[in-house]
């Protein structure tokens, strides 16, 4: 079974070097690894020193770099889904018109959708022990993470009616109203893609397989993002085992410029420790120069990454449970960092429906469940239970 490690983290922290010293220190141990940016602004290339593109590129031996092209991996897949939409809207060959419906026939961030299913087939075939993630900055990357569950979700409640509507219609519109509904090969294509949504749901939160570790800097802006985004990756159920705190100024600098620095990154590592005392977390020193090359980034595997279990997981953490009570059914989800006024609890069919901020899950309830509906919500040390009766 292989690993996937995804790095994340507020822009400007150091994920991509993070995420690439990971990749020399497995490599150098003899893991065949992967490195992967799924960031719309690459700079895998600039870091290694070498032309990166879409397919994996070899870098030092037993590491390769891949940096996605959305718009590549997606035609791959979408294109007859998109050519099906086109017909539908009678755009045809008028080129201009094309031009103008391209945003409007691609679903939002369906582009960087494909960015995962990308990985998922890279896993698949098993030719990487080990396939790290250098992510887009949190926000985006939360986005990203979530649509596929999102995604999935829309396409179960409304692609069984569609599928069956559409047998119906389609050679009555060609008719009746001249229109060209999507036709077998493109539904087969929607069908597929549903699948692949619920396989890739499935791989991203098998806690044995992947991780998400969240790099960070003792500053205050960033300690409260990576507060935030730990809070949304948990309650979206995903596994963060790990948190870097980068740009640590090393204590034995003799330099007077740097003493209030080193105070201030002190108060606030305090903080981190403090609010993350249940994880593990690495510590990696500020570099007096950029780290561009393999030699540089052997230098942070040499003075921060020395931990031989480094590559496994290093922590699992159940998010969401169901529980057997006397009188029904508790559903408990950990949303640390988050209080009783932050949350927003619906209920809709079979669903509950949590929002946080901008965020929002759904939670489908189990089969066993749906004859119960919820009879309070309590938040209690950083967990949000749901009382079913």
């Amino acid at each position: 079974m292989g690993r996937i490690i995804i790095f994340t983290g507020k822009g400007g922290v150091g994920k991509t070097s993070t995420a690439a010293a990971h990749g020399v220190k497995a490599a150098r141990e003899g893991i065949k690894t992967l490195i992967v940016s799924t960031d719309a602004a690459h700079n895998l290339s600039d870091l290694f020193e070498k032309p990166i593109k879409e397919e994996p590129t070899e870098v030092i031996e037993n590491l390769y770099a891949l940096e996605i092209d959305h718009n590549y991996e997606m035609e791959k897949h979408y294109g007859t889904i998109s050519k099906a939409l086109r017909n539908l809207m009678k755009v045809g060959e008028n080129k201009e018109a094309s031009e103008a419906l391209e945003d409007i026939i691609v679903f939002p961030g369906i582009e960087e959708l494909f960015s995962l299913i990308k990985i998922q087939e890279l896993y698949t075939a098993g030719e990487y022990e080990l396939i790290i993630v250098d992510c887009a900055p949190t926000g985006e990357t939360l986005s990203l993470l979530k649509f596929p569950e999102l995604f999935a979700w829309y396409m179960e409640k409304l692609f069984p009616i569609e599928k069956v509507a559409l047998k119906v219609l389609r050679p009555i519109s060609k008719v009746a109203f001249k229109v060209d509904l999507p036709d077998q090969t493109a539904m087969n294509d929607i069908e597929r893609l549903y699948m692949t949504l619920s396989e890739l749901q499935a791989l991203l939160k098998n806690r044995e397989i992947c991780s998400i570790r969240i790099v960070t800097i003792p500053e205050k802006m960033v300690v409260e993002e990576t507060k935030r985004s730990y809070m949304y990756l948990n309650l979206y159920n995903f596994n963060v085992d790990a948190i870097y705190i980068n740009r640590m100024i090393p204590k034995d600098i003799d330099n007077p410029f740097f003493k209030q620095w080193q105070t201030l990154q002190e108060k606030y590592l305090e903080e981190i420790q403090l609010a993350f005392s249940h994880m593990p977390i690495y510590s990696m020193k500020w570099y007096e120069v950029d780290l561009n090359g393999v030699e540089a980034l052997t230098r942070i595997t040499r003075d921060s990454l020395q931990d031989k279990e480094i590559f496994k997981v290093l922590k699992c953490t159940q998010n969401e449970t169901f529980e057997k009570t006397d009188k029904g059914y508790k559903l408990q989800v950990l949303v640390p960092f988050s209080t009783k006024a932050d949350f927003d609890l619906f209920e809709s069919g079979t669903d509950v429906i949590i929002k946080i901020g901008n965020f929002k899950r759904n939670i489908p309830l189990p089969n066993v469940m749906k004859k119960y509906s919820i009879s309070s919500a309590k938040w209690e040390d950083g967990a949000l239970n749901i009382y079913f009766e």
